[in-house]
């Protein structure tokens, strides 16, 4: 096997901790983020870290990756202590890692994100772009990831950002790598290649600490897990000696199941709220579907379907290349976002951070954003207003902040999409669109997310719920399954997860 950023074959020690911190604090003001907390993470091996937001996960990723520095407690790699705060060289040689929160910066191009701050120059000090940009296609060429290097990275999909990132971290040739939430937004196809790429580097003696809210994630890729809750450390042991139940309840302090998925069909009277009529997107895909008030539709899909495509097209994210979108018998302008908010179309975007959040604005801000009218009047603000309907959202959806004021750059993942969710319902849509609603989100805020869904059917909301979650899809009526571009089946609810996933890989399981 050939060497790879320096890593090259030997003996993997497995008992020798690649990574230490131990009797962790850490205060922000009146909040512990960590008390007495810790993790040993051994050479070569997956190491699993989880817990429901809130619980020092990403305090922890930044004592360790030298963000910040404990108030107490101690960080050791491969047995030496850590260096000090601000040697960045030397903690980039010790750990790297990929954040849920893309870091790639949009006006630079793909070249330039890659080697950002180490361009290759002359004895001129310029930048040679040719030699800049061949490094740049051989890294990206080593680990499979097909972008063109010249592209800007504002282009870039949600699944080729986080490749890009991946492939950046592993350049440095660090050794023990940090996956916050790799897998939030990628597809079953793109998590598969990045588990691929995962157990190559460890058979190389690479350690990974990968953190996810995705419990089978971990059960397929761990070795070892390490559980925190309320800021302290809860439990470590073997990935196989931990039931899934157990692991929940470790996380959590008590039993948690998700939403009762058996409910009543809407009535056969129902009348029709969404009509999509041969709509066609840029790439190719199509759908014609109806909906009645009170159904939760689902569509779903693997990498490449287009299931995101079509669903952005329904709600003006995306302009199509041609159909229909009725809503209430209300056709809507094609492309144009005001107009389905308008004609009462809720949405939960598929990257809160890029298209569901303006994370400087509090919560009260981004949750009223999209309905000035019911907080003002002629024109004119009330913060009084404004204040109360956010302080409704929040205990709706159970937001774990201090009052409307907070920034919403200071809550977590979870907490973050509870507030996307809040904007979505602030207008009582008629039609509601959640696309990967639950992606990078604990057990008990996928709980609340899910649980809204039940609510606003009962009232008669129309919901579009586009995924490759299971767990988002188990609340659906009825299923549309795409897969290249088009939609080859129709689950009625109570599918089994074999016969769903074959359908979304294009196997037709009656005719193997």
């Amino acid at each position: 096997m050939s060497s790879i950023h320096g890593l090259t074959d030997g003996p993997v020690d497995h008992d020798r901790p690649v990574a230490e911190a131990t009797h962790i604090t850490k205060r922000f003001g009146p909040t512990v983020a960590l008390s007495d907390a810790g993790i040993v993470v051994r050479q070569g091996e997956t190491h699993a870290l989880v817990g429901r937001n809130g619980a020092g996960k990403s305090t922890l990723v930044g004592i360790l990756t030298g963000l910040q520095a404990p108030d107490a407690g101690a960080v050791m790699f491969d047995g030496t202590p850590a260096p000090p705060l601000g040697d960045r060289d030397a903690w980039r040689q010790r750990v790297a890692c990929v954040y849920q929160k893309s870091t790639i910066i949009p006006d630079l191009t793909v070249a330039e994100n890659l080697f950002l701050n180490r361009h290759a120059r002359g004895r001129d000090r310029l930048i040679r772009w040719p030699q800049l940009r061949r490094q740049a296609e051989q890294l990206l060429a080593e680990w499979a990831v097909d972008v063109d290097v010249r592209r800007p990275a504002s282009s870039l999909s949600v699944e080729q950002r986080q490749f890009v990132e991946i492939a950046r971290a592993l350049s440095f040739g660090a050794r023990f790598i940090i996956l916050d939430e790799p897998t939030a937004q990628l597809d079953a196809a793109g998590i598969s290649r990045l588990f691929e790429r995962i157990r190559a580097l460890r058979a190389q003696g690479v350690t990974f600490l990968f953190i996810s809210h995705h419990l089978q994630e971990i059960y397929e890729i761990c070795d070892q897990v390490t559980v925190f809750r309320d800021a302290r450390h809860i439990l470590t042991a073997p990935v196989a000696d931990v039931s899934r139940q157990a692991l929940v309840t470790a996380m959590t302090g008590e039993d948690v199941t998700m939403p009762d998925t058996v409910h009543a069909a809407p009535a056969d009277d129902a009348p029709v709220l969404l009509t999509v009529r041969e709509l066609r997107t840029h790439s190719g895909a199509t759908l014609s579907m109806q909906a009645r008030a009170g159904e939760v539709v689902g569509i779903a899909g693997g990498g490449g379907s287009g299931k995101v495509e079509v669903a952005e097209a329904i709600v003006g994210l995306a302009r199509p290349a041609g159909g229909t979108v009725t809503v209430d018998g209300r056709v809507l302008r094609p492309g144009s976002v005001p107009d389905a908010l308008d004609a009462g179309v809720g949405l939960v975007p598929q990257d809160r951070h890029r298209e569901g959040l303006v994370p400087q604005l509090s919560i009260g801000e981004n949750v009223t954003m999209t309905v000035p009218h019911r907080i003002g009047r002629n024109g004119l603000i009330s913060p009084a207003r404004r204040d109360a309907f956010a302080d409704r959202t929040i205990a709706d959806l159970a937001i774990k902040a201090s009052g409307p004021h907070v920034p919403v750059a200071e809550l977590s993942g979870g907490n973050q999409q509870k507030v996307v969710m809040g904007r979505a319902l602030a207008s009582d849509p008629k039609l509601l669109v959640l696309i990967t609603p639950t992606a990078g989100v604990d057990v008990r805020s996928k709980q609340t997310l899910l649980g809204v869904v039940e609510e606003v059917r009962g009232r008669g909301t129309t919901v579009l719920v586009v995924s490759d979650e299971l767990d988002d899809l188990r609340i659906c009526d009825r299923l549309l399954v795409m897969f290249q571009g088009r939609v080859v089946a129709e689950k009625p609810h109570g599918w089994s997860d074999n016969e769903l996933v074959a359908a979304m890989e294009g196997v037709d399981l009656d005719h193997v």
